[in-house]
């Protein structure tokens, strides 16, 4: 039985976390829940699974939850209570599956109490990477990916040194605009970004991937998560999304894990590693897929692939310049205040703009996101 804490529980990936929970009600006990402002929602969660302690953004909203839980259940809120929930003692694992930066704290409070970390946030490693894996490896935890790509290639990788490994392949669907002529880009409307031609994801993840950043946040991710440079991490257009990324070993070697796109398997074997548990989800029937295809992505029409590359490369504070960056340019995009090809050339801007640190603390890191932020907020309003 693993006691999981769950931050985001609300979200996409919180609401398949929750599935595997009920598909296996003897293997996962879910002690801790955090939303973001869906007080409906936590409150049902929190009445069916009976965690210990819940959290919710909202000082009001958690008011209202101490008010109708009573003392059944502690209520927290804001980025304290997920703090508290991160290092809540019952826990053996915290999965952290909020959108944006506000993991990352959480997710650094959970490793140096000696939890294992199941990962969905990509802002954590893509940020903080080399910070988060060093304290890891300080207090003896495990870094699991929750990421269909990134637990893809820790199935492959099956505990092989990365000396052992010449390429790591991540594969995308190539978003819902890989066909589409460059000259339709500024036509793009919110509505069109957000059909993702083979998930259900939330807001934020569907226009990452329609930009493809989605893609090279992975790419800064799986660098760190996996302990290769970044020359060593490769992108394929998969858009049958039934490979979920490959690893290509020094011998010529590919290994490839293959299914049919359900969230709920990587979030599973995240929260069972090292055992892989019987489940009936995910059904995969070759004969009716058909074929699969693989191209080279199109880096003219999506130069964030290179946004990233350059990031990952450089390091220091970069990375979380792009990210920071991204959020601000996807944000304003939703708003309809700018445009889709807007939304790269704000963060390339930015990241022209900033003088990189090497080696940053954490406090460097977050002045960076803040400043990031505050940059491409400027050139919105130009």
């Amino acid at each position: 039985m693993k006691n999981v804490v769950l931050l985001g529980s609300t979200g996409s990936i919180g609401t398949s976390t929750i599935k595997v929970a009920e598909d296996l009600p003897d293997r996962i006990r879910l002690v801790g829940l955090a939303a973001g402002n869906n007080l409906e929602l936590l409150l049902e969660q929190t009445r069916k699974h009976k965690p210990a302690a819940v959290s919710i953004a909202d000082p009001e909203k958690a008011k209202v939850a101490r008010d109708t839980l009573g003392f059944s259940t502690e209520v927290f809120s804001g980025a304290e209570g997920l703090i508290k929930l991160a290092t809540l003692p019952a826990a053996d694992i915290v999965l952290i599956a909020i959108v944006g930066t506000a993991g990352l704290q959480p997710a650094l409070a959970a490793i140096r109490a000696g939890k294992d970390i199941a990962i969905a946030s990509k802002e954590i490693l893509v940020m903080a990477g080399e910070i988060v894996m060093n304290e890891a490896r300080k207090h003896g935890v495990r870094v699991l990916a929750v990421d269909s790509e990134h637990s893809a290639i820790f199935q492959c990788l099956d505990d092989k040194p990365g000396s052992s490994v010449r390429n790591l392949w991540l594969t995308a669907s190539g978003g819902p605009f890989r066909n589409n002529p460059k000259e339709d880009f500024a036509n793009i409307t919110v509505e069109r970004a957000l059909k993702h031609p083979s998930w259900v994801m939330g807001r934020k993840i569907t226009i990452d991937s329609a930009t493809l950043f989605n893609k090279g946040l992975e790419m800064i991710e799986a660098r760190w998560l996996f302990d290769v440079e970044m020359a060593r991490v490769k992108v394929v257009v998969h858009p049958q999304s039934i490979v979920h990324s490959m690893v290509e070993f020094v011998d010529g070697s590919i290994i490839a894990q293959i299914s049919t796109p359900d969230m709920c398997l990587p979030i599973q074997y995240a929260l069972t590693y090292p055992e892989r548990v019987a489940s009936d989800r995910v059904q995969t029937n070759f004969a009716k897929l058909g074929t699969l295809t693989f191209e080279e992505p199109d880096i003219e029409r999506f130069p964030s692939i290179n946004l990233a590359r350059r990031a990952g490369e450089e390091g220091g504070t970069l990375p979380a310049v792009l990210n920071a960056a991204n959020e601000i340019a996807v944000e304003a995009f939703v708003n309809r205040k700018v445009s889709f090809l807007q939304i790269t050339e704000i963060v390339r801007q930015t990241m022209e703009r900033h003088k990189n640190v090497s080696q940053p603390t954490l406090e460097q890191i977050l002045e960076a996101d803040l400043w990031a932020r505050s940059e491409a907020l400027s050139w919105r309003q130009d």
